[in-house]
């Protein structure tokens, strides 16, 4: 069967930057294909080649049939390409912005018409066919993008990260709808900053510096580490991640939710960390081996990667250095005092009320993570809170200030990171920090050792005088970060600082996160990843406007504990869904890494009833029978355990519960 798309020594180079290094990939018909790798790897250079939006500096690719560089009008009538920024019209309905669409592709009549039915119901969006995109949320752009995309039936379909900044609830719908897409015979090549998301395709690519390193289906890079994986749990998991940071014979090690997944060299044996990180102060260890994540693997790989490289990295910045303490904070920690104080808050825009009789405290150091759906109202409640908007009813204090009374003291007195970063591209990376530094009223004399702190911290003090916008998403964040934290704010508010941002860099960015909390900053912070909220010291859910939970990442999950909750890995995961649906007992059936979860909706089972068996499997009656719907299906069952629920299952099940309420 010839291959959806090839490339055989593709390659780009942008002066002295090599992009992408001779490229050979072959891509079958019908396959999902996932590129991973760092922020400034190549990937969206590979989508613009494959589409004909760039010019190879060497080498060939072919995109279903046709040549790119000879044929490139054959290859645009069968390819579909959806951009990061999606390209929408704000200001026309979800409606008009089809219909434009379909003109520009020449679609008409009642192809067009039974298309565009056919889509709206595939997304759910005919309710709101009559919204301006301007104000859908994030997860309904998403789709509308997805379906103007999609209007003139392409063979193969690129998606550049399209899923960044997008809620988990949006972002399970939206992979629910490629899977249909590729039963109906479309070839997927899509780029992710989401590892969970790039176990659901068929093949996995790693580009690392512009050269693939490593491609195989998502079992198999799992399964083929040279080194073996733990999950280690104890105390204090920073204390452990210090120490075994520059321990003989560990390739890497990372925060996962409130443990650490390890990579040891082989030969290396666990056991014999174990007095040295007592003696550190990790208190109790355990060592458990495990299957890696895809995550982990990526990660692992990079750091393979950057360490048999002389190469000076063009990639993600360096771990920051735990000597980044900042001096205005240092040895000022204290959870005893008020940093923040809401009461009754509202904030309305016309008859549309954002933000509806919000109350909550946040302590001096503590970090508070704030979640919910797009448009749920976390970025108004921060806006507001930032001064940035004035409140419709309610009381709010930051920092001793009043938020309606006394925004401009609020201003100065706290760090405020947008999810664009809010910097300004066409400065060098110097130019922006002399800029915030006036703009922040910095005192002459402290601008020059400040601008030295945030150079250092983010890892740019040889790019100075590089254009900002020229920067990977990783240096950006950082540097970003530095800019909002020049004046020296006790109080940081952070919204979405991580969308998009590959996941060494995120997790790079949340060491610094926990080095201003341990100072006594105080850090407010929204996100959509579900892991990076498990590392907050408590958690908030917002919809329409209201909290409907609060409380600390741990606490929030037992209210999962009287539902049981089943891993299911299966050959076919959408006709899974479709098995399943209608069972008795079973509740919610969703999408989550390679597999599905799987709730169980009689509340008088326990997860205690998932007895092992003898193979390993945790069985009840209940799993029983999931197995034997699929068996009549002809599916293959290859993985089904009960286990805990992870903080997304508890978004997406709080989340469910609310729209199932009368409005």
């Amino acid at each position: 069967m010839e291959p959806m798309i090839k490339a055989t020594g593709l390659t780009r180079r942008f002066g002295a930057l090599t992009a992408l290094d001779h490229l050979d990939l072959e891509i079958r018909p019908g396959e999902i294909f996932g590129l991973v790798g760092p922020d400034g790897a190549g990937k969206t250079t590979t989508l613009r080649l494959l589409t004909g939006l760039l010019d190879p500096s060497e080498g060939e690719a072919w995109v279903a049939g046709h040549n790119v560089a000879r044929d490139p009008d054959a290859v645009k009538d069968r390819i579909g390409y959806m951009a990061q920024r999606f390209g929408l019209y704000p200001d026309l309905t979800v409606a008009e912005n089809m219909r434009f669409y379909a003109d520009l592709f020449g679609i008409s009549g009642g192809e067009r018409e039974a298309l565009a039915a056919r889509l709206l119901r595939m997304t759910r969006m005919e309710p709101f066919q009559q919204r301006r995109a301007g104000q859908l949320s994030g997860g309904m752009k998403q789709k509308l993008a997805l379906m103007c995309t999609l209007l003139h039936h392409p063979q193969i379909l690129f998606l550049d990260e399209p899923t960044n900044g997008v809620d988990p609830v949006s972002r399970r719908d939206f992979w629910a709808i490629l899977y249909q897409l590729v039963k109906d015979g479309l070839t997927v090549l899509i780029t992710t900053a989401y590892l969970d998301e790039a176990e659901r395709s068929n093949r996995v690519g790693l580009l690392h510096r512009g050269r693939l390193i490593r491609c195989d289906a998502p079992q198999e890079l799992k399964s083929r580490t040279e080194e073996a994986c733990y999950q280690v749990q104890c105390a204090d998991a920073r204390a452990a991640r210090q120490f075994l940071q520059g321990a003989d014979g560990v390739l890497s090690v990372e925060h996962s939710g409130a443990t650490l997944h390890v990579f040891l060299r082989p030969g290396f044996s666990p056991e014999s960390y174990l007095p040295a990180l007592e003696a550190a102060g990790a208190g109790a260890v355990s060592f458990t081996r495990i299957v890696p994540s895809l995550e982990d693997v990526f990660i692992a790989n990079i750091r393979r990667a950057e360490l048999t490289t002389k190469a000076p990295s063009t990639q993600s910045p360096q771990r920051p250095s735990s000597s980044l303490c900042p001096s205005w904070l240092c040895g000022s920690n204290t959870m005893n005092e008020l940093a923040v104080e809401v009461e009754g808050l509202v904030k309305r825009f016309g008859s549309f009320t954002a933000v509806d009789r919000v109350s909550f405290r946040v302590a001096r150091g503590e970090i508070f993570g704030f979640l919910g759906p797009n448009g749920a109202g976390k970025s108004t409640t921060i806006r507001t809170l930032c001064g940035l908007l004035r409140p419709t009813a309610g009381r709010a204090s930051v920092g001793g200030f009043d938020v309606a009374t006394q925004p401009e003291q609020i201003r100065r007195n706290i760090g405020y990171m947008s999810q664009k970063f809010s910097l300004y591209e066409d400065l060098t990376v110097e130019e922006n920090i002399d800029f915030f530094s006036g703009v922040y009223g910095v005192p002459e004399p402290r601008r020059s050792q400040r601008k030295a702190w945030v150079l250092r911290m983010a890892g740019l003090e040889e790019r100075r005088a590089t254009l900002t916008r020229l920067l990977a998403g990783g240096w950006k964040q950082r540097l970003a970060l530095g800019c909002a934290i020049l004046h020296e704010p006790p109080v940081l508010f952070l919204d979405e600082p991580t969308s998009g941002v590959d996941p060494i860099a995120r997790r790079n960015f949340w060491e610094l996160i926990y080095q201003l909390s341990a100072a006594g900053c105080t850090i407010f912070v929204s996100t959509h990843y579900m892991d990076e909220a498990e590392y907050c010291h408590r958690l908030a859910l917002m919809y329409r406007g209201k909290f409907i939970a609060l409380g600390p990442p741990a606490e929030l999950k037992r209210a999962l504990d009287s539902r049981p909750l089943l891993y299911l890995e299966t050959s076919d995961p959408l006709e899974s869904m479709k098995a399943l649906e209608g069972e008795e007992t079973i509740g919610e059936v969703a999408v989550f890494g390679a597999g599905l979860h799987v709730t169980i909706s009689d509340f008088g089972l326990r997860v205690a009833d998932f007895k092992p068996d003898a193979s390993g499997l945790q069985l009840g009656h209940v799993a029983e029978r999931i197995r034997a719907r699929l068996a009549g299906r002809g599916i293959l069952v290859r993985r089904l355990e009960a286990i805990a629920p992870s903080m997304e299952d508890v978004f997406v099940a709080m989340i469910e519960e609310e729209e199932r309420k009368p409005q």
